[in-house]
């Protein structure tokens, strides 16, 4: 909602300071006094035109400001991703616009485009009035409203569901058919890789061991050399291996009278027991070590081939083995064979069929919603003088599926007994849009209402006890949402838990108009002013106290 507003320099306006509280405010004051120019202000917040004919006479520039609490988590996470500062659910919007016609938009502190405020425009303020833009204008904002109005989610999200899964294969089954030279070349590109891939059927770690084979198979003569030499140092049948030596040590160690020796001679025997492993292990290894060119030249065949597939695709032996499961897949979705199309076209068809049925389903609720929302909504115009006028909610049927459904949703109004229906923006005037307006939202008002709603021009044609009525269901659209009214009425504005007075002053020379919230001696004699002209009346004053006694 719209906590405050900072006026400087616009039109008569010199110096204004508003603070708004939650539910009705009115705002009223004589004509020409300049309550249009605190509606001016919020249009550029808003994301307006500027026109540099609206900064005060004399002055170089204007400069409007306004801090709103913005209670939507998904809205306050769109402004920090502007870096939008929003601490304490607070969002300062500023607009200055010079005399050169220079405009500049802050939003959270931060400099964006106007164009930006004009995007998050419509989730902070709904503004009604015959110069403005309706909120339900478009058939899809209608079709939106009729939504949010009807218990039909489930059907709503079931239609959804299906339609992502038909799109999703007309797309892939667009692709198939419509594979150019691009796509060939990459499925013969795949199925070469994956038919090479397979061929080698590469192992884990595979590329390390070869290369540790071939080492081993280049160097046989002297890895040959060097084992037979530990060995035969070891373990042999002269009289100077390390075995005898060991052996003799420790014979006689174990045969001294001295416990150390004895534990010198147990050490021994566990160094002639590792020496034998070792002799062992060694034997083992001469007895294995093959020296036959051609298994070295089937391993170095077996390398290079690994080698040359890691360069010739940028990627590790291993690496392009993980890949085969994407690399299939991304081949059959790319395989246009006449096998697959047929498949994708069966599925399709399918899916077509399920499509249709939950289009129906939703179809079908639709209707029954667009019948109950016009029924309410004619029986709000009833008694906001407009007896006789009807909301008509027509559901026709698409020429094809779309995201939300086979629906157009138009809402139509009957203007009297026995009138055509004809489009909103068509069969209205301006004072009669904002009451249907009003209607419309005083049905759908609720939790995802807009937080603050503007209505101008709504008491045009209006007057005694469609007066009181149109004050008193603005009241209970208060109730779920911030309401301002700028007004003519004292009927209406009597029903506003605040008042505010535009007052315009004229030296002669210079016209400045004030801005002040009232008091409620101050909103008494605004109210007999909007009577009878005459503030001071005792027959309008007493008027005026019944009104606010009867709200």
């Amino acid at each position: 909602m719209i906590e405050s507003i900072s006026i400087r320099n616009l039109g008569v306006i010199s110096v204004a300071e508003l603070e708004f509280g939650k539910g009705f405010t009115a705002l009223t004051g004589e004509t020409g006094a300049g309550k249009t120019m605190v509606l001016t202000a919020l249009n550029l917040l808003l994301g307006g035109r500027a026109d540099s004919g609206s900064i005060r006479t004399g002055e170089s520039q204007l400069q409007v400001s306004g801090t709103w609490v913005v209670n939507d988590p998904d809205l306050i996470a769109e402004l920090a991703e502007l870096g939008a500062d929003t601490s304490d659910s607070r969002l300062v919007v500023s607009r200055t616009l010079s005399s050169d016609g220079r405009s500049k938009a802050l939003l959270g502190g931060i400099s964006v485009p106007v164009s930006t405020l004009a995007q998050f425009a419509e989730r902070l303020v709904a503004v009604h009035g015959q110069s403005d833009q309706l909120r339900l204008k478009s058939p899809a904002a209608q079709r939106e409203a009729l939504d949010s109005f009807g218990d039909y989610g489930s059907e709503l999200g079931a239609y959804k569901s299906a339609f992502r899964q038909y799109k999703d294969l007309e797309s892939r089954l667009e692709r198939m058919r419509s594979s150019g030279a691009a796509d060939q070349a990459r499925i013969s590109m795949l199925r070469e890789q994956i038919y090479t891939v397979e061929s080698l059927n590469i192992q884990p770690e595979e590329l390390e061991e070869l290369s540790q084979r071939v080492e081993r198979l280049s160097n046989v003569e002297s890895l040959r050399v060097s084992a037979t030499l530990a060995h035969d140092s070891l373990s042999s049948d002269g009289e100077l291996d390390a075995l005898i030596a060991l052996g003799v040590s420790r014979k006689a160690l174990e045969s001294a009278a001295d416990p150390l020796l004895n534990e010198l001679a147990g050490r021994l025997r566990e160094l002639s027991n590792l020496t034998q492993e070792v002799a062992s292990d060694l034997a083992s290894y001469l007895h294995d070590l093959d020296a036959d060119p051609a298994q070295l030249d089937v391993l170095l065949d077996r390398r290079a081939a690994i080698i040359s597939l890691e360069r010739k695709y940028g990627r590790t032996a291993q690496e392009l083995a993980d890949s085969l499961p994407d690399l299939r897949a991304e081949l059959l979705d790319l395989d246009s064979s006449d096998e697959q199309v047929e498949k994708l076209e069966m599925q399709l068809a399918a899916a077509l069929s399920q499509l249709g049925s939950a289009g129906k389903a939703l179809t079908a609720k639709r209707l029954a919603a667009a019948a109950s929302l016009s029924e309410l909504v004619t029986l709000e115009l009833a008694q906001l003088a407009m007896g006789g006028s009807r909301l008509v909610i027509e559901v026709s049927e698409l020429s094809d599926f779309e995201a939300s459904g086979n629906d157009r949703v138009e809402f139509l109004l009957a203007a009297f007994s026995g009138a055509e229906p004809r489009a909103l923006s068509k069969g209205a005037s301006g004072g009669e849009l904002s009451r249907i307006m009003l209607a419309i939202e005083l049905v759908l008002a609720g939790p995802t209402a807009t937080p603050t709603m503007i209505f101008d021009e709504v008491d045009a044609g209006v007057g005694g006890q469609a007066a009181v009525e149109l004050g008193r269901r603005l009241s209970k659209l208060a109730q779920s949402t911030q309401v301002l009214v700028v007004t003519h009425l004292a009927q209406v504005a009597a029903f506003a838990g605040t008042q505010i007075r535009v007052l315009k002053n004229s030296d002669g020379s210079v016209t400045e108009s004030q801005v002040a919230v009232l008091d409620s001696s101050s909103r008494e004699s605004e109210l007999a002013r909007m009577l009878s002209g005459n503030p001071d009346s005792a027959v309008a004053l007493e008027h005026a106290r019944e009104l606010l006694q009867t709200r």
